[in-house]
C-alpha cells in the first residue's frame, strides 16, 4: 500500500532531515505598514530585466528565474543526553515522534542509540525555501523549521545567512522566516487557480543536498486532499505533480514555464521514502493569504464559515434526488456561523463559492482559506434539487482550538482509526447533549472497515456505558475483550444510532 511521508526525512550517514509538525503560535514579526507581499514584489520587479515567454515548452527560462530565488535551509536541533535504564538504552531517547515512526524500520536506525559513554551529537536536516522579497522573506513548510534551535540559510551563490522565524502555520504547513539581505533573487508569485491539469510545471529545491536541482512534470491534479496534516483544523487542497521531487524538496518552489510561483513542494506519495511519480504542492493562492498574514500580523487571519461538510457521492445525490454526484454536502450548520446567517441548511449542496467551483470539499477549504474575519462570500447551492439563488455569507473569526487531553494508549486510536474531541457548548445545543465525545476524523481503521460511522458522530456511550472525556473511552473500550457498541446522535437529529465492531 502507498504511504505518505513527508518529504525532508534526512538518514544520518547518507542525510538528515528536519522533520517536525507540532509548533504552536507564531514568533517576531516585522513592522510593513499592511503592505502585501506582492505590493512589495510588483515595486521591486519594474526594475529587474524583462523575459518573454515564448510558447515553447522550454524549460530553461524557468530554470533560469527560478533557481536564484530558491534556497537550501540548514535547521539544527540540539539533543540532551536522557537516562539510561539499567546501563542500556535501546529507544531513541529524545527524538521527536514523528522521527521514530519514520527510523524504527531504517537501516540506519542503530547510529540512532546512544551507549552509555556517548554524546548526543546535534540532528541536522536540510530542506528548501524560497525567497518572496528582495529584502528577504522566505517561505517554507512549517515542518521545515518547527521545534528546531537554529536555521541557516545559503543562497545560490554560495552566500550564507542566520535566519529568524517570522510566523508559522500547522494548519497549512506554511512558515515564514528572515533573512538580513538586501537585492535578492525573487519569484513572482503565480495564479493556481488558472493553472490547469496536464500543464508542464517546474520544480526547484535542494533533494538529498544537492542544491539547486531542477525538474520538470506536468499538474496531475489539483486540490487534492491526502490526508497528511495532522494539525487539527488542516487545509490540504494540494497540486498534484509528476515533477521529481525527493527528501529535501520541502519548502521548495514548484513553479510555471514563465518562472511564476504556483506552489510549495511540501510532500510525496511513496512506499519507498523516495520518488515514486506523485508529488504535492500548497498552492500559491493559500501561500500569498498565509505569508502575508505573518508577515503583518505574525499569525494568520481566518475566516470561517461555521459548516460541516463532506464530498458527494452517488450515495447521497440518490437520496437527494440530484442527477450531479460531486459538490460539497453541508452535514452540519452551526447556529452561530455565518453559513447559518446566510441561510445555509443542511443538505444542501455547494456548487461554487464566488463562481468558483467546488466540486470537493478541499477546494471549498481552499478559497475560504484565502479569505479573513469580515470578508463576504457568494455562495451557490443546490437544496431540494434546485440551484438557488446566492447566499451572501460574512465569514466569522476561526475559533481558537483548545487541545484535548492526549490519552497514554495511542495505539488503540490509531487501531479504532478515529480522533475525538469532547463536546464544547454549541455542540450541546446542536446534538441536544449534554456530554459525549465527536468524532472529528476517520481513518483507516476498524470503525471504518466495519460500520458506516460518519464524522460528526457524537458517542454518548461504549457498550451502555456513558463516556464524556478520551480517558473514559479508553477505559471503556480496553474493559472489553471482544464485541463493541457505540452508542449516540448525529447533529440536529434526535435519533439514537448503534454501531457495533468486534475488536
Amino acid at each position: 500500500m502507498t504511504t505518505f511521508r513527508k518529504i525532508n526525512l534526512y538518514s544520518q550517514a547518507i542525510f538528515l532531515f528536519c522533520f517536525f509538525f507540532l509548533m504552536q503560535g507564531c514568533h517576531a514579526q516585522d513592522k510593513n505598514n499592511g503592505k502585501s507581499i506582492e505590493d512589495i514584489q510588483n515595486s521591486a520587479s519594474k526594475t529587474a530585466p524583462k523575459v518573454s515567454y515564448t510558447g515553447n515548452v522550454d524549460f530553461k527560462m524557468a530554470a533560469k528565474i527560478a533557481t536564484p530565488g530558491v534556497v537550501n535551509i540548514k535547521c539544527t536541533l540540539k539533543r540532551e543526553r536522557q537516562p539510561f535504564e539499567n546501563g542500556n538504552r535501546n529507544d531513541f531517547y529524545d527524538l521527536p515522534e514523528l522521527f521514530k515512526d519514520f527510523f524504527k524500520n531504517d537501516p540506519y536506525f542503530k547510529q540512532y542509540k546512544l551507549q552509555p559513554d556517548q554524546n548526543p551529537e546535534p540532528i541536522i536536516g536540510s530542506a528548501s525555501g524560497v525567497i518572496l522579497t528582495p529584502d528577504g522573506y522566505i517561505v517554507t513548510n512549517n515542518h521545515v523549521v518547527n521545534d528546531v534551535d537554529k536555521i541557516e540559510v545559503t543562497l545560490y551563490d554560495g552566500r550564507s545567512y542566520p535566519a529568524r522565524i517570522i510566523g508559522t502555520d500547522p494548519q497549512t504547513d506554511l512558515a515564514l522566516i528572515k533573512i538580513d539581505a538586501q537585492n535578492l533573487s525573487f519569484i513572482m508569485f503565480g495564479d493556481s487557480d488558472v493553472i490547469e491539469v496536464g500543464e508542464w510545471v517546474v520544480a526547484v529545491g535542494n533533494p538529498f543536498n544537492l542544491a539547486s536541482t531542477v525538474t520538470a512534470g506536468i499538474v496531475s491534479a489539483k486540490a487534492r486532499n491526502i490526508n497528511i496534516l495532522s494539525n487539527q483544523g488542516a487545509i490540504e487542497s494540494f497540486i498534484q505533480t509528476d515533477a521529481a521531487v525527493n527528501p529535501g524538496n520541502s519548502g521548495g518552489a514548484l513553479v510555471t514555464l514563465e518562472g511564476k510561483l504556483i506552489g510549495i513542494n511540501t510532500a510525496i506519495a511513496t512506499p519507498t521514502g523516495v520518488y515514486a511519480g506523485y508529488a504535492f504542492a500548497i498552492p500559491v493562492d493559500i501561500v500569498k493569504k498565509v505569508t502575508n498574514d505573518l508577515m503583518n500580523f505574525g499569525a494568520v487571519q481566518r475566516g470561517v464559515l461555521g459548516i460541516g461538510i463532506r464530498d458527494m457521492d452517488s450515495t447521497i445525490a440518490k437520496e437527494l434526488n440530484i442527477e450531479r454526484a460531486n459538490g460539497v454536502y453541508v452535514d452540519s450548520v452551526s447556529v452561530t456561523g455565518a453559513a447559518k446567517e446566510a441561510g445555509v441548511k443542511t443538505k444542501d449542496v455547494i456548487i461554487k463559492i464566488d463562481d468558483i467551483e467546488t466540486n470537493t470539499s478541499s477546494k471549498l477549504l481552499e478559497i475560504i482559506m484565502r479569505k479573513r474575519p469580515g470578508d463576504k462570500v457568494a455562495i451557490t447551492l443546490i437544496r431540494d434539487g434546485k440551484e438557488q439563488k446566492k447566499l451572501i455569507a460574512t465569514l466569522k473569526k476561526q475559533e481558537v482550538i483548545t487541545p484535548v487531553e492526549t490519552p497514554k494508549n495511542v495505539d488503540l486510536l490509531k487501531n479504532l482509526g478515529v480522533t475525538l474531541v469532547e463536546i464544547n457548548k454549541e455542540d450541546q445545543k446542536r446534538y441536544n447533549l449534554k456530554a459525549g465525545l465527536k468524532i472529528t476524523k476517520i481513518d483507516e481503521g476498524k470503525l471504518k472497515q466495519f460500520t458506516d460511522i460518519r464524522e460528526g458522530f457524537v458517542i454518548t456511550s461504549v457498550n451502555n456505558r456513558p463516556v464524556s472525556t478520551i480517558k473514559s473511552f479508553m477505559d471503556a473500550v480496553e474493559s472489553k475483550s471482544r464485541g463493541i457498541m457505540l452508542e449516540g446522535k448525529y447533529a440536529n437529529n434526535p435519533t439514537y444510532y448503534y454501531y457495533a465492531f468486534g475488536l
